[in-house]
């Protein structure tokens, strides 16, 4: 065992994840979480978000072996599933190649695999209960409810509310801002047939998109659908005006009138669950000096709108590892390194994550981002080495967000001047030749 004891904080998704990695390279490793342990004590619904696997986390989960344990409760889900205000459904598929699907998990299984799989290592104690109150940079001391802890090392994996990521802003008077979305969330569940069966096809992401706000589903393995509502927070339709049954009933016979007969509590199920909160954190840098770093949430929480939240705090996990590596335990070069190097990469899918939102909710019926989404596709058939569809770069490949961003943004000018007839096809094909050779 190597003598440094390097500290983690939160033993939410990133936590284990890391505290794995760091057991492969033979560290004496401690977990505190603030909550009882999610295995023994049942949580409260109502604030998961089902989460959707992709790429980037998937390499990671095979990177350090523990793909296989996660496998059985995945979900494939090959493209978003549009229900339109009539009734009328139709697929929108995510790519255009075999591979080019996501996976829907279970928040909750998913957390409690990776939190037995750290501890089966031996290496990894979890340490419940434990809720950060303080945190002295200068002392190496953090103070767990009333007990100081000396340490080493600490990274904090504790999420969007991140104490550790607290005391680093206020000791180094760094840049930081907390974003709202001004929507928040609601989650409902559909429940199986009588027959045990799914309600709705299970191999999609269910989009019902009505503009300024919008409903999700996401499959289950005990063959429910996770719903989330969101809403503005205040508004003419809002959850301010949600108070009454009536209100609630009225709102999906509304928007979601294929709904309704789908969650039998639903006036229930509204009532119990809480709102959950929307918002992006910008934070910069990530660590102090070589004594504490921010992974996941704690740098840089997200919007859900693009399913990368897991997939970004996973791949957190991988690169700061790879830095670990190959900077053999200089702590104070490899924070240095990962703050420095990724940083960009977390503003960028924060940015795109909210414009993702603006996708889901009001375009994916707009007869131009249609034109668009099939324009993308003839052109990555085309241009294989050259165009890849910004969805795809993000969920499907391991591309540099703050690349994917360029990318992106490159392509997009060039596809909207071409649908306003601004230029030819053969403009567009050496546009992109031209264009994007550079950061390719």
């Amino acid at each position: 065992m190597k003598k440094e004891k390097i500290i983690l904080i939160g033993s939410g998704l990133a936590g284990p994840l890391m505290a794995n990695y760091l057991a492969k390279q033979d560290y004496n490793i401690t977990i505190y979480e603030r909550r009882p342990d999610m295995r023994k004590v049942s949580q409260s619904g109502g604030r998961s978000i089902n989460l959707a696997l992709s790429s980037r986390g998937i390499h990671s989960l095979k990177e350090i072996g523990i793909f296989q344990n996660i496998q059985p409760f995945l979900i494939p889900m090959q493209g978003r599933m549009i229900h339109d205000l009539n009734g009328s459904i139709h697929l929108q598929p995510y790519g255009q190649k075999k591979h080019e699907i996501i996976f829907s998990v279970s928040r909750s299984k998913l957390n409690k695999e990776l939190m037995s799989l750290a501890e089966n290592t031996g290496k990894i104690s979890i340490k419940f209960e434990q809720e950060l109150k303080q945190v002295d940079l200068i002392n190496n001391t953090l103070t767990f409810n009333d007990l100081d802890i000396p340490f080493d090392t600490v990274i904090g994996c504790d999420g969007s509310s991140s104490v550790l990521r607290k005391a680093i802003v206020n000791r180094l008077d760094s840049n930081y801002l907390n974003k709202p979305l001004n929507h928040g969330y609601k989650e409902l569940t559909i429940p199986p047939l009588k027959s045990n069966h799914y309600s709705m096809e299970p191999n999609a992401l269910h989009i019902w998109p009505r503009g300024n706000f919008m409903m999700i589903a996401l499959p289950n393995i005990d063959k429910t659908f996770t719903c989330t509502l969101f809403l503005p927070m205040k508004g003419p339709v809002s959850f301010s005006t949600l108070n009454t049954d009536k209100d609630i009933t009225e709102l999906f016979k509304s928007f979601f009138p294929d709904v309704i007969k789908l969650i039998p509590k639903l006036t229930e199920d509204f009532h119990n669950n809480p709102i959950g909160d929307l918002s992006t954190v910008y934070c910069e840098p990530w660590n102090y000096k070589g004594k504490a770093c921010l992974i996941g949430d704690a740098a840089h929480a997200i919007v859900p709108f693009f399913g990368q939240g897991m997939n970004a705090s996973f791949q957190d996990c991988s690169i700061l590892n790879r830095l670990i590596n190959t900077l053999n335990g200089d702590w104070e070069k490899i924070f240095d390194e990962f703050s420095n190097t990724h940083l960009k990469n977390g503003h960028a899918i924060a940015d795109m994550a909210i414009e993702n939102y603006i996708e889901m909710r009001d375009l994916v019926n707009d007869p131009i981002y249609l034109d668009r989404r099939n324009l993308e596709f003839e052109l990555e058939k085309e241009f294989p080495d050259r165009f890849i569809p910004r969805y795809s770069m993000v969920s499907f490949h391991k591309i540099p967000y703050s690349e994917v961003y360029m990318r992106g943004r490159i392509q997009l000018d060039l596809m909207n001047k071409f649908q306003k007839g601004l230029i030819s096809k053969s403009t567009l094909y050496q546009s992109i030749i031209n264009q994007l050779e550079a950061l390719i």
